[in-house]
């Protein structure tokens, strides 16, 4: 059987099926399975630590069986080297928490809730590319 990915964030593993198919995973030996956790710590309601705190969220995915990386989620590099790692560890599924920033490399945006839920038109669309552009 091939590999299977899922790509989540901080916000869904607040859900009891996310925790569910958690266990599961491991359970079954899964290490063709490999989630990616984007871990920005911040939901539609406000701060992750304020609505749901999931921290320490990397040691809840290795008590549940998964073998866990943690990494920079803005560092490409760093992501494609984990993933021709994947699996870390024969028998377990595995995960990767990658830490990012909300809205990154954007000023307006960075780490506000509103970004969140809300995408750039407009204005604020030709000062977030250009934002991104001067980054580069």
């Amino acid at each position: 059987m091939g590999s299977r990915w899922e790509l989540g964030w901080q916000s869904r593993p607040s859900e009891g099926s996310v925790w569910e198919a958690a266990l599961f995973a491991p359970h079954h030996k899964l290490d063709n399975l490999t989630v990616i956790v984007d871990y920005n710590k911040i939901q539609s309601l406000g701060a992750v630590k304020e609505v749901i705190d999931l921290d320490p969220l990397a040691d809840k995915w290795r008590a549940f069986g998964w073998a866990v990386r943690e990494l920079n989620g803005h560092d490409l590099p760093a992501i494609e080297q984990a993933l021709t790692q994947v699996p870390f560890e024969a028998g377990r599924p595995s995960c990767i928490v990658a830490h990012t920033v909300k809205g990154k490399g954007v000023s307006f945006m960075e780490n506000k809730l509103l970004w969140h839920y809300r995408a750039p038109l407009g204005e604020d669309m030709t000062k977030a590319l250009a934002e991104l552009e001067q980054s580069k």
